[in-house]
């Protein structure tokens, strides 16, 4: 058995007293305005770095040439200022997540990208052209990877001892997001065991970060063309990642709502529903296990529980949640072909609740909404191993990775 290539690195990072000051939300969850007011509320959050159009005209688009020209700027300054540095000696990293009961570990370190290249990292999601250059553009900008992919693995005992051992020493840092989050991180003394631990990770597989970790592989390209004594030794063949044991990880819900009826009535979309499955009233909001969803259609009609006929259990793909519905409600009943460009339809990650769904529906922003059970683990594993594509806004994962805990320089 070959393991991927994991390897320490010379991390940069806040020192402990300004990690929650630099720590910021990742880029693909906020808008301009939204990053806007954390970079005004604070002027060494490295927002400022991953959303750098915060610093620039309103007008300026978040692509133009400039945007990476001021992530670099504000890169430069953070480390001008202390408040991040980077570790002398290369080093593993830890780093803890907990929100309410849930707890996940995972291990910091950079990965080869001729594992992505290879399938040795699997991929569960198709990337869009127009994020993945501008991930691209910002790694060669500020010459780092200034977002960890999140990564998973199926786990192993002889890991998880070591890591256990290491979260007893004294954190690196610790502190509570304001989401209510708490995100700690140590610095691994047991370097070389837990390394030997590794080597029992033959295949890792993205969770979170397709984005980042293709634009990784690109850069690496990118800089390699640019470097005529190129021997595949140098830093930017590596990339910055977390990885989690897969039995940790929390996935919730990827709800969906739609605007508009298609031209039906309330009776008549309930009568095409129950075509589809066994349709019955509920007061729960929530469906109790896979194969089943909820549909919210306003204070009147309420909720309805749909369970769905004939299920191919053996199919990773047809058997998901998410396509049942797609496949067999949103194209045939509502005409939704595809819910990647189709504007009928809005995505409402799960964290937000069902009562998010209620909201939208009773306001009139939305004219049905669907609660469905969320992609297990074992799903998404079982789609990558196969070399397949998961249906677009399938997986929400939570909490995020905060963005400024760790970063990769590329030499």
């Amino acid at each position: 058995m070959t393991s991927i290539k994991i390897r320490p690195f010379h991390a940069v990072h806040p020192p402990t007293s300004d990690a929650p000051k630099v720590a910021s939300v990742p880029y693909d969850v906020v808008n301009r305005d939204e990053a806007l007011k954390y970079a005004q509320m604070n002027k060494d959050s490295f927002i400022r770095v991953v959303r750098s159009e915060v610093d620039l005209p309103a007008e300026c688009s978040p692509y133009d040439e400039n945007v990476y020209e001021q992530a670099k700027a504000n890169y430069a300054s953070l480390r001008d200022s202390g408040a991040l540095m980077k570790d002398k000696d290369a080093g593993l990293y830890l780093y803890r997540q907990c929100m309410g009961n849930h707890r996940q570990v995972g291990l910091v370190a950079c990965c080869h990208v001729d594992d992505y290249n290879n399938n040795r990292i699997r991929k569960h999601e198709k990337t869009r052209k127009t994020k993945e250059d501008d991930r691209t553009n910002h790694v060669l900008g500020i010459h780092a990877n200034s977002g960890p992919v999140f990564l998973t693995y199926k786990g192993h005992a002889s890991i998880d001892e070591i890591i256990d051992e290491e979260m007893n020493k004294r954190p690196m840092f610790h502190f509570v997001a304001d989401d209510g989050v708490t995100h700690t991180g140590w610095k691994v003394e047991q370097q070389d065991a837990l390394l030997r631990a590794c080597r029992s990770i033959d295949i890792a597989y993205v969770a979170d970060g397709h984005h980042r970790s293709a634009s990784a592989a690109r850069a690496a390209v990118e800089l390699a063309k640019a470097n005529p004594n190129h021997d595949g030794t140098e830093e930017y063949n590596w990339f910055l990642t977390v990885l989690f044991p897969a039995e940790q990880l929390n996935i919730l819900p990827y709800n969906r709502i739609l605007f508009d009826l298609n031209g039906l009535t309330t009776q008549e979309v309930l009568k095409q529903l129950e075509e589809v499955g066994t349709l019955e009233s509920t007061n729960s909001p929530l469906p109790q296990k896979s194969g089943m969803c909820c549909i919210y259609l306003g204070k009147q009609a309420g909720w309805y529980t749909l369970t769905f006929n004939s299920i191919d259990a053996q199919d990773p793909i047809d058997s998901l949640d998410v396509e049942l519905l797609q496949q067999r409600i949103l194209k045939p009943i509502f005409s939704i072909g595809d819910p990647r460009s189709d504007t009928r339809i809005d995505f409402i990650g799960g964290i937000r609740g069902t009562e998010e769904l209620e909201k939208r529906v009773d306001k009139g922003d939305a004219a049905i909404a669907f609660s469905l059970y969320a992609t297990t683990i074992d799903q998404l594993l079982d789609v990558a191993d196969a070399n397949l594509i998961m249906p677009p806004k399938s997986t929400w994962f939570e909490p995020k990775l905060r963005s400024g805990l760790f970063v990769h320089e590329l030499s």
